[in-house]
């Protein structure tokens, strides 16, 4: 490597690393290359891009190459740069939290739309980084909300992230799925529960995230039917239990949640057109 490089330079050297890891680095092996020349810099990516011409100390170039390197070994992007937007909120993350999906999103939508109204009272269980809970926050300020997790570590990024987005409504509460809501009741308990069995090849790719946030064993239904089950004693009459779950599940949760007493139960599909919640009223 020399003295300096520029920035168009680094950016095709990071994008031909990165497709040359496989598949599925190759959509979006340049924007990733630039967002991680970005972060190196300590600038945004349209700066960047402005200036191409732009040189980059060795020292700057090697920390590049030391990311790409990791992200070409499948490491999340959002690991790498800390950070990852959700429902247009700018979150920290770590490995001790799952990084935060577009296709989560479709649960705050669903919580916001059975729930229309100022005053709630709601549980986002299991709420790794924090943002379900903090999503909702923003766009309900007079709810109480109450987010848990088992993970003392998960819950410090989520406080963090509740910090610096100002947010002071949200209590947080390390616990195990219902042993963290004592015998409080809520308008609507929410969670994406972790749904991969533990045989499943996917895993494989997701080797950098929480296993815990992942998967619940063998039984990749595990957490789901838990959740179901022990959802009646900790809602009101009329309070709902939603849920995310793998695109293969639904049919099996609308099951379990009728046979548990639950009424309007349904599925909602994702942008891909996989059943990704379910939801039902007590």
């Amino acid at each position: 490597m020399t003295a300096e490089t520029t920035v168009a330079t680094l950016i095709a050297r990071g994008a031909r690393l990165l497709a040359a890891a496989g598949d599925p680095m190759r959509s979006s092996a340049i924007l990733d290359s630039e967002l991680l020349l970005a972060h190196t810099l300590g600038g945004g990516r349209a700066g960047l891009l402005a200036h191409p011409e732009r040189a980059v100390g060795a020292a700057a170039a090697e920390r590049f190459l030391g990311l790409l390197r990791r992200r070409a070994d499948g490491e999340p992007l959002a690991y790498l740069t800390g950070q990852r937007e959700f429902w247009s909120l700018e979150l920290a993350v770590s490995a001790a939290v799952l990084v935060p999906r577009p296709e989560t999103e479709l649960l705050v939508e669903r919580a916001l739309a059975l729930l229309a109204r100022p005053a709630g009272h709601v549980a986002d269980l299991g709420t790794g980084s924090g943002a379900i809970a903090l999503a909702l926050a923003s766009e309900r300020p007079q709810w109480r909300i109450l987010a848990t997790d088992v993970s003392a570590a998960a819950l410090q990024i989520a406080r963090q992230n509740a910090a610096a987005l100002g947010v002071s409504a949200v209590e947080f509460r390390q616990g195990d799925w219902y042993a963290a809501l004592g015998d409080e009741r809520f308008d609507l308990l929410i969670s994406n529960p972790p749904y991969v069995a533990a045989a499943d090849p996917a895993l494989a790719a997701l080797r950098h995230e929480p296993r815990l946030a992942l998967s619940p064993g063998e039984d990749a239904f595990a957490s789901l039917r838990l959740l179901v089950r022990g959802a009646a004693q900790h809602l009101h009459s009329g309070g709902w239990l939603l849920l995310e779950h793998g695109a293969t599940q639904a049919a099996q949760l609308r099951e379990e949640l009728v046979l548990a007493g639950f009424g309007h139960v349904r599925s909602h599909t994702d942008l891909a057109g996989h059943e990704r919640t379910t939801e039902g009223q007590r």
